[in-house]
This record gives structure tokens, sequence and C-alpha cells, in this order.
């Protein structure tokens, strides 16, 4: 029996299918009253839970083979967040201690690129950086980050645990619209897209999943595996989705101290709306920043190969427009 943490997340609903596919037995854990969308129609038995409950963990863990944690809350938003604290951090304590009380056989974390120290560009990011708690940038990055020691200190003290760090996330049953989908989305409005310098890497949400059980099956107690995909310039992101969908919406680049001023701002009006923006100083940090990432251990290790950028993009906008009446928003 699997247990997955975060199944009606983006990358826990793809784990879900893909283990069922191979026919393994899957059990969720779900927040009571959760939205169970993602995986509806699934051969999936649901258990409610919660991170931040001890007793719902060791009562979900029974006859657990492999536990996937997966649970978190992501946010772009400047400035300390106690609940992402709390539900990253704490709540990843709970399951670590959920785990060896129970006696499972393996623990995948699934950490984030953003829990790893920054470093400049032209140098390589591989697992040979550190996990960094103290970086300035955001509240997920850190809170990531302490995650991350937890579990490479709960390795050492006899764990059976694994750690992969994906990078930036696209593809196929998107049913929540992760803050990539939201703006793979308006590729199909055929109205101005705007973007400014920079860009990232994107990996599949589909090899992520695959790079997810590899690390299960082969991956090495108290390692972390980076299973990156492929970089893009924010501008050819752009012109990729505009040949995609055969769409003639206008490009434009904004000039970069517009950009930071926006990014400065856009928080506080969205704090005031009650939403979540995509220009925050940490996104501009992130899609500046180096993204020159090595998955050159997980494909030694795992077998791990993430296919072509430009074919996930693809999938990520005929699944979005094929599936808009399955959209979950928030």
């Amino acid at each position: 029996m699997n247990l997955i943490t975060g199944a009606t997340g983006h990358i826990g609903n793809v784990l879900a299918r893909q283990l069922l596919e191979r026919g393994q037995k899957v059990r969720a854990l779900v927040l009571p009253n959760d939205t169970l969308g993602p995986i509806q129609g699934l051969d999936v038995e649901v258990v409610e839970g919660n991170v931040l409950n001890p007793a719902s963990l060791e009562h979900a863990l029974q006859g657990v083979d492999v536990v996937y944690h997966l649970a978190a809350v992501i946010t772009i938003m400047p400035g300390k967040n106690d609940f992402v604290q709390r539900i990253n951090v704490e709540g990843t304590r709970n399951m670590l201690a959920a785990a060896k009380k129970v006696g499972v056989r393996r623990l995948v974390y699934t950490s984030s690129i953003h829990a790893i120290q920054r470093v400049p560009h032209g140098v390589v990011i591989d697992e040979h950086l550190p996990f960094d708690p103290n970086n300035p940038y955001g509240a997920y990055d850190t809170s990531k980050a302490q995650a991350s020691l937890l579990v490479e200190a709960a390795a050492k003290n006899g764990l059976d645990a694994v750690l992969v760090c994906p990078t930036g996330v696209i593809g196929p049953y998107d049913f929540r619209v992760s803050l990539m989908g939201a703006g793979i989305l308006r590729y199909w409005g055929n109205k101005e897209v705007q973007y400014f310098s920079g860009g990232y890497d994107y990996v599949d949400v589909r090899d992520v999943a695959a790079g997810i059980i590899a690390a299960a099956e082969k991956g090495r107690t108290g390692e972390s595996y980076l299973l990156s995909g492929n970089y893009l310039s924010n501008k050819d992101l752009l012109e990729i989705g505009r040949k995609i969908t055969g769409g003639n919406y206008p490009v434009r680049e904004l000039p970069m101290p517009l950009v930071n001023f926006l990014a400065q701002i856009m928080p506080i009006y969205y704090r005031l709306s009650g939403t979540s923006p995509q220009l925050t100083p940490y996104s501009v940090e992130v899609l500046q920043s180096n993204a020159n990432i090595s998955h050159a251990k997980a494909t030694r290790e795992l077998g791990y190969q993430p296919r072509p950028v430009e074919e996930s993009l693809a999938d990520t906008l005929h699944w979005l427009r094929d599936n808009r009446h399955l959209l979950l928003r928030d």
C-alpha cells in the first residue's frame, strides 16, 4: 500500500495515476471537506486526516509500505507566513515521527528546488549544494529547506527516507490551476501577453511523478535528487505558446524598473482583494535567478529522463483548454 499526502494537488494526483497504472494500491490522505475532483474516478482509498494531527497520520499509515509526502502550502507572497511554516515544517516533522513509529518501509519527501541555496549565474545547481533554511527569498523556500533538513536528519536516525526536488512544474491534470497553469491559460485569450527578461527551468508533472516513483524504488537513503527539465526564457515560453495555440496575441516586454515597481505594489492590492498575484518580488527574483539546474544524478541513479519542454507545454495547453469545466478555482 502507498500513502500519498497532497494527493489532490498537481503532482499528487498524477503520482496516484501512475502508481495505479503500475497495479499498486493507493491511499490518499485528504483534509476533511477537501475537494476530491482531481482524484475522482480513481481507484484510490480516501482517508481523512491532517498533517498537524499526529494521530490521524498514524491511522492513515497503518499497513502502508511507502509514504509519499507531498502535502505543502505554496506561496510567492513576501514576508513570514505562520500557516506555511506549520504545514510545511511541523507537518513534515509529524509525518516523519509517525512513519518511524508505525514502521513504514520507505518515505519519499517532495522538497523543492527553491529549498536549495541560491548560487550566482554560471554555477551549476546540483545536489552538492545544501538546503538553505536562512535564505531571504520567501516563506515557502525557508519552510521547504527546514523540512528537508528534518528529513535528512531522520534518515540519519534510522528512517529510510529519500528526497526529490522538482523545478517549475507544468503539465496536464492541473485541476487546481497552479500559478504556471494560470499563466498558460492566458495564451488562449488572444490578448496581449506581457513578459520581462529572465526565464526558468520547467519540468513535466508526469516526469516528476515518474521520478518520485523511481526514487522510492532506487533512491539511496538520505540522498536528494533534483528533478529538473529544460530551461526556457520568458519570451521563448510565450512564443512557443503562441505557436502551439495558433494564436496571434501580441507579446510585449516590460522594462525591469516597471516590473520591480509593480512587484512591490501588487501584493498589497491582492491582499486587499483576497487573491494571489503572479507578480511579486519573489516571482521576479526566481525568474531572474540562476536556473542552470542539473538532473545528472537522477538520470544516473534513477533512470530519470524528462521529455522536451515543448511537448509538455503543448500537452498543458491542450489539457487546460479541453478540461476547463473541471478546473477548480480557490
